[in-house]
């Protein structure tokens, strides 16, 4: 019984160093340890999305190879994947799972983190669902990402939505059967029967 109460009594101590929850900032985040978790701040708060399950890692890594060899052969930017901070203003700071760099946009890559991409892509399960349809859309909106797709793993559908005066319009739909096609980057079509 004593060891449990010492144990339990040490991560209470360091717990009490760092910030609670709702005062986090960006240097406190940036000040994290390494980790293989993907860590995001939000409104002051950390949060830590569920590690991802093996149908997750098989889509994206479909996606990721789509879409880098696209962008490789047309010499469009640089294509990143999670674990990697993005920052999209002061003390918001996402980890999409992928996510796309303009050519003329690479001075956006910083040493420990990116800022603000041109497409932005989400693997969306029932346990992210809403922060990545709710929250994430409108932090990615507000932030000026040019083209948004929520890739619905359970559904087997790609929604892709597209930056215009500010706000996000839907361009596209896409089910198993259909091509999904980049408004950004011109002629990329990746069809859906390859991916789910």
């Amino acid at each position: 019984m004593m060891k449990t109460t010492v144990k339990n009594k040490l991560t209470t101590e360091i717990a009490e160093l760092c910030p609670k929850q709702g005062e986090w900032t960006e240097d406190d985040y940036f000040t994290l340890p390494d980790t293989n978790r993907i860590v995001e701040l939000s409104d002051g708060r950390l949060s830590m999305p569920p590690l991802p399950v093996p149908k997750h890692q098989r889509i994206v890594h479909k996606l990721v190879k789509k879409f880098d060899r696209f962008i490789e052969a047309n010499e469009l930017g640089e294509i990143y994947f999670a674990p990697l901070p993005v920052r999209l203003w002061q003390d918001k700071i996402r980890e999409p799972d992928i996510f796309f760099i303009a050519k003329e946009h690479l001075d956006r890559v910083k040493e420990k983190y990116c800022e603000v991409p041109d497409l932005v892509v989400e693997v969306v399960s029932r346990a992210t669902e809403r922060v990545d349809r709710i929250e994430k859309f409108n932090e990615y909106e507000r932030a000026g990402v040019r083209e948004y797709w929520i890739c619905d793993a359970d559904n087997e559908t790609i929604e892709i939505y597209v930056l215009k005066k500010g706000k996000y319009k839907l361009k596209a739909k896409c089910k198993k059967g259909d091509v999904a096609q980049s408004e950004i980057l011109d002629g990329l079509e990746i069809a859906l029967d390859e991916i789910f």
